[in-house]
């Protein structure tokens, strides 16, 4: 199944997609776009071009586990996609995810403006990784 990750963000969101087998999370984009409704018709848009059956959203957990603003930013966006695209969407932890984004682009020495191009993709890709090691460990639940 191909599935979309998501990193939302209110300037850039990162967009990443699977391998059909659910073996491989790549950098698909990252959109420039602060307006709520042309973000959703934008990664709509994207869902279908990568013929995507299922969105795995990011969704930013404070770090005792509770949800904040940005959370339900989040939780809001995904219905409005889901309502979009007419695919399932599925929300995963993403804390850390960004830090874990940065280190790779460390290892890569990707910096400045380049860096700044590519962390939102780079996270969610990291989100995408966690959904699909979730799904091969509790298939009955992804």
């Amino acid at each position: 199944m191909i599935i979309l990750g998501v990193d939302l963000g209110h300037a850039r969101t990162g967009l990443s997609v699977s391998d059909k087998n659910e073996l491989l999370a790549s950098p698909l984009k990252v959109i420039h776009q602060r307006d709520p409704e042309k973000l959703c018709a934008e990664i709509a848009k994207a869902a279908g071009e990568v013929k995507a059956e299922l969105i795995a959203v990011g969704l930013p957990r404070n770090m005792d586990g509770s949800e904040g603003e940005s959370a339900l930013f989040a939780r809001e966006m995904g219905a409005r996609i889901g309502e979009l695209t007419s695919l399932p969407v599925r929300f995963v932890d993403e804390r850390g995810t960004t830090v874990t984004a940065h280190g790779y682009l460390n290892e890569t020495n990707i910096r400045g403006k380049k860096r700044k191009a590519v962390v939102d993709a780079v996270a969610a890709v990291v989100i995408l990784e966690d959904f699909l090691r979730y799904r091969k460990n509790c298939p009955e639940e992804g």
